[in-house]
């Protein structure tokens, strides 16, 4: 059985059997272990086809084009694609550079700071009363009394239960009005918010169920600027935030490696610590 201190790096995390030491004690000393074989998968992401929802500006959306598919003239079967997308559409990865000049590509983003502990913020309430809520920082503070101080390194992850509109256009992003991105609502974090998360606890990435880090209205993208200055990565529409804890899951969140990238698709997967709940069957 593989076991890994919580508060490892990630890399020695996945390389704990080869001899891997977590760093000295104090505060970064690990608390805890994390079991493995004990935990189980859940999928973030959403899949990339027809329905995928982009930014109303954006001048194209996913396709996929078939090139093969059959059995060839050898007897054997073959199948092979050609797919096209925008960076900046389904679940996918903001690297800084898409608003911070010369802060990291998608391909130069340390790979350890992709693979990291989960907090999850659960504002879907505010949400449900205001649309374009934004996550203030008493809110932070609120979840911090909680369960403690946000982790340096973490992945914060905004659940606003938006995902449950997904695809559904004109509820998710709250206007379908092609080429129009100026009706847009839709809740995300505040700046303050991102500003502390950022800038005082030092995650290395935000993610949100929504289709911004920004909210809808937002003119300025105030959060995505904040989090790019610090080359800290945005996760935007991020799917089944429900199925995570506030604490204690680990995050695998590996983009496409393109050079020069300003982001693009990312499969995102959690680590959740026990076993899977019974849900009949129902989980993709």
């Amino acid at each position: 059985m593989l076991r890994a201190p919580y508060a490892l790096p990630a890399a020695c995390w996945l390389l704990v059997a080869a001899g891997c030491t977590p760093p000295p004690g104090g505060d970064d000393a690990a608390p805890a272990a994390f079991d493995l074989a004990a935990a189980h998968f859940v999928d973030l992401s959403h899949p990339y086809d027809a329905d995928t929802v982009y930014w109303p500006t954006s001048p194209s959306r996913f396709e996929l084009r078939r090139l093969a598919y059959g059995m060839t003239e050898g007897g054997y079967f073959y199948a092979a694609n050609v797919f096209c997308t925008p960076e900046h559409g389904g679940t996918h990865l903001d690297a800084p550079i898409h608003f911070g000049e010369g802060r990291w590509t998608a391909a130069e983003i340390p790979v350890e700071r992709l693979i990291a502990p989960a907090v999850v913020i659960d504002a879907s309430a505010q949400a449900d009363a205001d649309p374009d809520y934004r996550l203030s920082r008493e809110d932070v503070e609120r979840w911090e009394a909680e369960h403690g101080p946000v982790p340096a390194g973490s992945i914060v992850l905004l659940r606003t239960g938006w995902s449950r509109f997904w695809p559904d256009r004109a509820r998710y992003l709250g206007d379908d009005a092609p080429g129009d991105a100026s009706n847009l609502h839709f809740p995300s974090y505040g700046a303050e918010a991102a500003r502390y998360l950022v800038e005082d606890r030092r995650v290395s990435g935000l993610g949100v169920d929504t289709a911004s880090i920004d909210h809808g209205p937002s003119r300025d993208f105030m959060v995505h600027r904040i989090a790019a200055a610090a080359n800290v990565f945005g996760l935007e529409n991020v799917a089944h935030l429900d199925r995570l804890p506030a604490t204690g899951a680990w995050l695998v969140a590996l983009p496409v490696k393109i050079a020069g990238g300003s982001g693009g698709p990312v499969r995102i997967v959690a680590l959740v610590p026990g076993a899977a709940p019974d849900d009949g069957g129902t989980t993709p």
